[in-house]
């Protein structure tokens, strides 16, 4: 591992002024995103912004390429997405469901996703169906194999989720999605950036992220890959003239790309700092960042269960940079204004995830998130923190 971590923190001014612990929240970019995206906001203050997009239309185009080198796909089965549940939703709200189809989701589905379906199955007749858990706590894929039939025609996953360390087994549900005949949608909002992520071993249709979190990109960005060969059977909920050409009075045609799931009107400055914030991930390497972020959060598990009054709550066979935790006595809401006076950020982790919220059998979490700049030093500085509660 040959990450230097005190370039890495000269490049982010904000490790001058908090334990940044929150990086599945929203990231602390990087200079290079901050200097890509005012650089253009600049442009277009100067000359105009029509003109800022023909002047810099090759460096808005990178961002497809770059997106496309992250996930191992081509550029034309990128569209570029305000946001990852966007991005989630326009993929969803494609395919075509009727009465009696199943969709086939986790535990640990998101629940914005998880509203999706039950509102999609409520207009069409579809079915929601949710797959067990394995003794590991992610997605058993014995127990999906077991519910596969002819119905079954979307399996929507969550790679990461939200509130419990653990990573899914997405490339082997990758497999039995293709013995079923079924599309397959991944929702990759907490590991894009964080590990190495690749479609074709997954082998999922359709793969939705965000550009906030571990990309350490701007808010309001994210990406959605679409395989082209099945881009032609998803009609988007919504289209423009972008999306679509107008061809006659009443007759129009759909781009044959993923940019038919995109609108005409973006943020260029925030696409532009997407592309930055890709660029800057592959420059480091994405295998060397999940060695690090690995290492750190196996060690913040570590010192905080030497804690009595704490318990770490991750599950999964394979464990990433989320790390959560209760504190005996304490709310995670208190927990985290706490350390906020410390200028520690975290976040309180309640309902996002419902369901599995439930199975555990907790109604709330302190979710610390480290990334590849966070430093040992900074874990103990937090361990210190959370002690100070239980004094």
């Amino acid at each position: 591992m040959t990450l230097d971590i005190e370039r890495a923190r000269r490049d982010t001014p904000g490790c001058e002024r908090v334990l940044h612990f929150n990086n599945a929240g929203s990231s602390l970019p990087p200079s290079a995103v901050l200097d890509a995206q005012i650089g253009y906001l600049n442009l277009e203050s100067q000359i105009g912004g029509y003109e800022a997009v023909d002047r810099e239309h090759e460096q808005i185009e990178h961002v497809y390429d770059a997106a496309a080198t992250m996930i191992g796909c081509s550029r034309d089965e990128i569209a570029i997405i305000e946001n990852a549940t966007r991005a989630w939703d326009m993929a969803f709200y494609s395919v075509p469901l009727g009465p009696g189809d199943r969709i086939l989701t986790a535990k640990a589905e998101y629940a914005s996703n998880f509203i999706s379906c039950l509102q999609v199955a409520g207009r069409t007749g579809a079915r929601v169906e949710v797959i067990p858990n394995d003794e590991h706590g992610q997605v058993s894929i014995e127990a999906l194999q077991g519910m596969l039939d002819s119905d079954v025609k979307l399996i929507s996953i969550t790679h990461v989720p939200t509130n419990s360390g653990l990573v899914n087994p997405v490339a082997e549900i990758g497999v039995v999605a293709k013995q079923a005949g079924a599309l397959y949608l991944v929702d990759a909002c907490q590991s894009i950036g964080q590990m190495p992520v690749n479609v074709d071993d997954i082998g999922c249709d359709m793969l939705s992220t965000t550009g906030r979190k571990y990309l350490r990109g701007p808010r309001g960005t994210g990406f959605l890959y679409v395989r082209d060969s099945i881009v032609e059977q998803l009609e988007p909920p919504f289209l423009d003239l972008h999306a679509a050409q107008l061809t006659s009075a009443d007759t129009y045609a759909v781009r044959t790309d993923a940019r038919r799931f995109e609108n005409w009107e973006t943020n260029y400055a925030a696409k532009v700092g997407l592309a930055a914030a890709l660029d800057y991930a592959l420059d480091w390497g994405v295998e060397s960042i999940w060695e690090r972020v690995q290492l750190l959060a196996s060690a913040l598990r570590r010192r905080l269960i030497r804690i009595p009054g704490v318990a770490v709550h991750d599950r999964g066979e394979v464990t990433c940079g989320i790390v959560t935790f209760t504190v005996e006595a304490w709310h995670p809401v208190d927990v985290r204004r706490e350390l906020t006076a410390q200028s520690i950020n975290v976040t309180a982790s309640g309902d996002s995830v419902k369901l599995q919220m439930e199975e555990r059998g907790v109604t709330g979490l302190v979710r610390a998130s480290v990334h590849y700049f966070n430093t040992e030093g900074e874990i103990e500085r937090f361990a210190r923190a959370i002690e100070s509660l239980r004094a």
